[in-house]
């Protein structure tokens, strides 16, 4: 399937591993030019050039901090006028909500819901004007599924979601598109790193703890990024532009809901 966006120029966040990396490889195959950005150097080089041989695709890596203004200006000198940006920061840690201090709501907020808003407003406007724009916050399923010990993100990203619901409908008339994806549990470092703490408690190995994940799940299993990532090159498609405001879930039937 052709989607449509063969020359177009990507920014894609925190893109050296795990559901970015995973995005940026699916953009790079529909022949998308990307820039891409994370904190560490190296492993955000292995990835461009991972990408590169994969797809011939034109990469080029921004090694910076998304979070911080210089990070943010870094990565938009870099690609001024995106066609597509996809939103993406490692969520705050787990934990009591009474011990969390205002610096880690502040840093939550920064990470979670004001960065993604800062990198939209730098880039809608061009959008609009070229009449074409896709925007893609990855965020997770406990926007509509609260999880208790991650209340840092959940409010975070809920914050981001609301924000996004009225703007997305006041650009949607200029073909510029802002949407939500969803993650549940993927086979990413993080999942994997969650599940290495919980065996440390359990008694369990980390690959016991992975299969025990996975056999809650309605899909029996947990998602492979590149489903994330082809998911989101259909979101970031010339033809998902009546899509507009909508935040999907990809969990594999974990949110149990007749309405979605």
């Amino acid at each position: 399937m052709d989607l449509g966006i063969a020359g177009r120029r990507a920014l894609v966040c925190a893109a050296s591993k795990g559901l970015g990396k995973a995005c940026a490889m699916a953009l790079a195959k529909e022949g998308v030019e990307l820039v891409i950005t994370a904190r560490g150097a190296e492993a955000l080089e292995a990835t461009a050039a991972e990408i590169r041989a994969a797809t011939g695709a034109k990469v080029t890596a921004i090694a910076g901090d998304i979070t911080t203004e210089a990070g943010r200006a870094a990565a938009l000198a870099a690609c001024p006028s995106p066609d597509i940006l996809v939103n993406n920061a490692g969520g705050p840690p787990p934990g009591d909500f009474r011990d969390w201090d205002r610096d880690a709501w502040v840093k939550a907020l920064d990470a979670n819901m004001l960065t993604p808003i800062f990198l939209i407003r730098s880039v809608v406007d061009g959008m609009i004007e070229r009449r074409f724009g896709r925007i893609v916050n990855i965020t997770s399923a406990s926007v509509k599924a609260p999880i208790p010990m991650l209340g840092l993100s959940n409010g975070a990203r809920a914050g981001l979601t609301g924000f996004v619901a009225g703007l997305a409908r006041q650009v949607a008339k200029h073909n510029v598109t802002i949407n939500g994806l969803l993650p549940g549990p993927f086979l990413t470092d993080r999942l994997k790193a969650n599940a290495a703490a919980a065996a440390a408690k359990s008694g369990k190995t980390a690959e016991e703890e992975l299969a025990a994940n996975a056999s809650r799940n309605p899909a029996g299993r947990v998602g492979d990024p590149d489903e994330f990532g082809q998911a989101c090159a259909f979101l970031c498609s010339a033809g998902a532009g009546f899509i507009v405001g909508q935040n999907l879930v990809l969990d594999g039937g974990g949110f149990n809901s007749s309405m979605g």
